[in-house]
């Protein structure tokens, strides 16, 4: 699925395992854990597949129950 080259600056994108990533769905956030994405070897640039998406929408969305909930802090800059 991954190993083709970043549409950004031609570095190519590998498979990596992160602990947690997360995605903002309208007005609400999704966190995946422990979720294959891929990520630029050069620049860092981030890649989802349609599977990974289709997961927060159905998340997001109530198609799919959460795991869990966390709490999240809100403020404004100083």
């Amino acid at each position: 699925m991954y190993g083709y080259k970043c549409e950004y600056c031609r570095g190519t994108v590998r498979a990596k395992v992160v602990k947690r990533e997360a995605f903002k769905h309208k007005t609400q956030f999704v966190i995946l854990e422990d979720v294959t994405i891929g990520i630029c070897d050069t620049c860092g640039n981030r890649y989802y597949s349609a599977d990974l998406v289709r997961s927060v929408h159905d998340i997001a969305t109530g198609a799919r129950p959460a795991e869990k909930t966390e709490v999240v802090l809100v403020g404004h800059a100083a």
